[in-house]
Formats: C-alpha cells, structure tokens, sequence
C-alpha cells in the first residue's frame, strides 16, 4: 500500500490552502532612541563649586525617561567617599550608578565620576583614567568633554554649570568642532559664575540656561535630532540649493567673506545645527531668521570658523618636523639669517606658538641664531585678537609639556601667558587666504586641516600660492588628512605620514594664482609693519612688507 504523502506545514510564506501569505510585520521590541550609531545622546555635564544645587536643579525638572544617557564630571575631593549619586538619585527617577572601568553607557541612566579618576569614552563605553600630574593641575572636564566629543561626534552634548577656574572651556569647543551641542548655566544662577562666564566667553554655546530649564530644551533639542529633513534641503552632487545660495550671500553681505567655494556639507552641517537650536524645520525659515536676526548671521559666521586646533596637535608630527627637516634647512643657513614663515587659518594661536616654539628649540640645538619671522593669519579678527595676546587657560598642561611650559610660558593665576622672546617671533593679522596677497619668499608654510574644509577647485589653487610663495627646497606642513593631489610636480614628498612636503622648481608654479599676478602682488606691497601693529592698506587688504 503506497503510503500517503504529507502535507507540508503552513509556513510564514505559504498558506494552508497553499497560497502566498503575506509576511508578517517585524516588531522591534527594543526602544528606539534619537541618536547616531550610538542611539541616543550622551550629555556630559561638568561643574565644580556650587555643583550640587545646579546639578539637583536639572535633574528635579528632567523627564523619567527623556531617551538619552547623563555623565557627571564633577570636582571631587579625591581623599573622600563621593556621596554625590545617592544626592542625585532623590531628584530623578533613572537609574544613578558610579562609574565603574568598562561601563556600557545605557539611555535613561546617570553616571557619575568616582573621585581621583579622570574619565574617557570609547565606543559608547566609560573608561576610568588613572589622573597624572598635580591635582591642583587637573582638569576632568575638559578630559571628558574632549573624549566625549571624539566618540560621539555630532551626538555629543555638553553642559557646563557652576564652578571656579575655567575648566570645561576647552572641552566645549571641542564639543563644537565635532558639531555637538553646548549648554551653559546662567551666570547670574550660578553660585561660583566663574566656569560658565569662561564658557560663555568663546560665544560658542548654544544655549545659555537656568539649570531648571535645561531638560525642556535638551528634550526638544533631541526631538529636532530625529526629524528627518526634507532631501532637498540637501546639497547633492555638486547642486547648491537655492535656500545655501542665499545664505552665503547674507554671510557675504554681512562678514564680507564668501563661504560658495567651502565644501557644502561642512557649511550645511553648520547650518543644520543651527536650525535645530531654534527649532526650525526647513532651510527656508532659517534663511528668514537670517535675514532679520543680524547676530544670527555672526553666530552662524562664528559656527563656521570653528577650527580644530591646540598646541602640538599630532606631537609625533612636530618632532619629525624638528628632526627630520628643520634642523637639516637650518644648519647651512647663516648666524642671523632671515627665516619667514606663514601659518595661515591660525586660529587662536597655538598652531602658530607651537612652530615658534620648535623653531627656538632648533636654534638651541643647532646653538645658532636665526631672525624668525612667522606671520600667522585668519579671517576671525576675534580669535586673530585671542592668538594676539598670548594667554592660554591652565588646560594647556594636556598638550604642553611640563620643560616647555617652563620655558616658554609664565604662570599667572590660573593661566599660562607666552614669553615675550616667543611672542616677538609673530605677527599676527587678519588676513583672507581666497582673496588677499599671499606672503613670498618663505621658508616654511604650515597650513594644517583648512584645505579638507574647501572644495578642489580652491584646494588647487591654494597649492598653487603656496609653491609660489615658498622659496627652494621650502617645507610645506599640511593636516594628517590632506595631500597635495595631483601636484607632484610641484612638490616632493618628505614625510608622507605627516603630510611634509618639500617645493620643487616648476614652470606651472610661476602661473598666475588665485586671480593675481604675481607682479601685481609685489606692486601692492607696500604695508608696514611697526612694532608688531599692521596700518590698515588703502587696497583694503594687508601684507608684509619686503
């Protein structure tokens, strides 16, 4: 007897009558948080005296569950048990816990810093640090805020509320670098204003808040995170919408500095940020918040500029720039010869006082000595003003170290101001690199991470000024992530890791540049410099004189 067949089980795709079944919808069980990678936002949040009653003030009027994670940097006396997560878990219904090394940060979770560990982030999980130096040298907040901002980027929000001393400055522009947001205590409610008035002072924060209003905004911030906007706002290859044409033109109109030839999605990411702090939903109602708000258009001018820079960024790339190239151009040169160099898109100054101060290091080692000359410049005349000065918050300690704060620093109070034998090495000006003269006859041009932020046709160019503005055998000194593209003709690689170049002789260097002759720019030069102070050219622009 033939045994009879069985009958297949219905399936997910197949009906028991043997028709096609529709698939079943998935449902996700798991919270969807706004977020990148991560899946929600991370707020670091620093104080130091007078924390306490500012950190109860947020926590009192912040939502149950308001979908992202909280990370206390407070100053703690590192001798003493820190009580501080059992005070803030009677003011919130998350869940509060002291860190501990290897944390995977959880939404709707409070962490808090124990005492004497310094704290980083690394792929959305807490590392405790081991602090080194003085405590009276330490500053944990801008240790966090500068490591929160490395890991998560544009998901990264910082709050600064009261405190002595200006630790958390640092951090909150590196917070900004990446295109995360930045909160700041009113100082007015504050019990020490001396950290959020620091804060406040780099006119960089997004929101300066009542520590009880900081949770209403902070929600709605991450609501504006997760709307999705309309891809027409956004540029797509190569097409500039008409909404970024009219913002450069008001940007123009009013700062005198064009922004077309920047990369769009460096200046839209700007620009985005910008919108969700005033909680707009489309690019064409921020072109009309524009057009009536003139401060807005400074802050979105300020947004832009935003350079990423401290002292002996990439320290193993200024030694080789010591050891591998400088000392060997020095050492042929003649007791008091002239050595120029330009540092253009100096920002506040620490690019350019690093080269100064590996310059003065080479003149010691060489034990000969050498009439330095840096001209560093940028467009922002406020952080021209900053780099003029010389003085640097006590958080330089992470970036310099401790036999060169001696030697080319004073300490005063809780500030490091540059030694005069440094500073007479510079000049610093206002100085547009995309329209104005370029300097000439220069030994060495260190131009780190402006060339990523415009597009190819400006990068070729500017290549182009720099070969024409170096002499023989000059350094060229780029950012890790740039290159000279196809300008091998114009220059030799001397250290392709660090991104070193050597000039070469060439006819297309010698072609005019930048839409000047270079006859043209020697015709112009007749800027004098006295004592330091450049008088403003009748051309409207400026340049050394030669």
């Amino acid at each position: 007897m033939a045994e009879k067949k069985k009958k297949p089980k219905p399936t997910a795709k197949t009906s028991a009558a043997g028709k096609k079944a529709p698939a079943k919808t998935r449902v996700d069980k798991k919270p969807v948080f706004p977020g990148t990678t991560q899946g929600f936002y991370i707020v670091g949040i620093g104080a130091s005296a007078g924390g306490l009653e500012a950190f109860e003030a947020v926590f009192r009027n912040m939502p149950e569950t308001p979908c992202m994670a909280f990370v206390l940097v407070p100053h703690l006396d590192p001798t003493h048990i820190s009580i501080l997560p059992q005070l803030v878990q009677k003011c919130t219904k998350m869940h509060v816990v002291q860190v501990e090394d290897g944390s995977k940060v959880l939404p709707n979770t409070v962490y808090i810093v124990p005492p004497n560990k310094d704290l980083a982030i690394l792929h959305g999980t807490l590392q405790l640090i081991e602090p080194t130096g003085s405590r009276a040298v330490r500053l944990p907040i801008n240790y966090f805020f500068r490591s929160l901002a490395q890991d998560q980027r544009e998901k990264a929000i910082c709050i600064v509320l009261s405190g002595m001393g200006m630790d958390g400055t640092l951090g909150l522009r590196a917070i900004k670098e990446e295109h995360g947001m930045a909160m700041v205590q009113t100082p007015e409610t504050a019990k020490y204003d001396s950290m959020p008035r620091s804060a406040i002072e780099t006119k960089l924060a997004d929101y300066v808040l009542p520590p009880e209003k900081m949770g209403e905004y902070l929600i709605e911030y991450a609501k504006r995170g997760t709307s999705k906007i309309s891809p027409k706002d956004f540029p797509k290859d190569g097409a500039v919408p008409d909404a970024m044409q009219k913002i450069y033109i008001l940007l123009r109109s009013q700062t005198g500095h064009d922004f077309s030839l920047y990369k769009p999605n460096t200046v839209w990411r700007r620009i985005q940020r910008r919108m969700d702090v005033h909680q707009l939903d489309h690019i064409s109602k921020y072109v009309r918040y524009l057009q009536g708000n003139p401060q807005e258009v400074e802050i979105l001018y300020k947004e832009i500029l935003i350079g990423v820079t401290r002292f002996f960024r990439d320290p193993e790339a200024f030694q080789i720039l010591a050891e591998k190239l400088l000392l060997g151009y020095l050492r042929d040169l003649p007791d008091n010869h002239s050595v120029r160099v330009w540092v253009p898109g100096c920002s506040s100054g620490e690019e350019a006082y690093s080269v100064a101060m590996i310059m003065s290091e080479c003149m010691e080692t060489l034990d000969q000595y050498f009439n330095v000359q840096i001209f560093a410049t940028d467009i922002d005349a406020d952080a021209i003003a900053t780099a003029r000065v010389g003085i640097y918050p006590e958080s330089i300690t992470a970036d310099v170290n401790a036999d060169r704060l001696r030697r080319f620093f004073l300490k005063e109070d809780s500030t490091y101001r540059v030694k005069k034998n440094v500073r007479e090495m510079l000049v610093f000006a206002p100085h547009d690199i995309l329209k104005d003269p370029p300097f000439t006859k220069l030994d060495l041009v260190c131009c780190r991470n402006l060339l990523i932020y415009l597009e190819s046709v400006l990068q070729k160019k500017l290549l182009s000024l720099f070969h024409y503005s170096l002499k023989p055998k000059g350094i060229l000194f780029l950012g890790s992530s740039e290159n000279i593209g196809g300008f091998a003709d114009l220059f030799s690689a001397s250290d392709r890791k660090w991104k070193m170049f050597t000039r070469k002789d060439s006819a297309r260097g010698a072609q005019t540049i930048m839409g000047f002759s270079p006859l043209r720019h020697r015709q112009k030069r007749s800027l004098r410099f006295i004592s330091g102070k450049a008088a403003k050219p009748a051309f409207g622009s400026w340049l050394r004189a030669f």
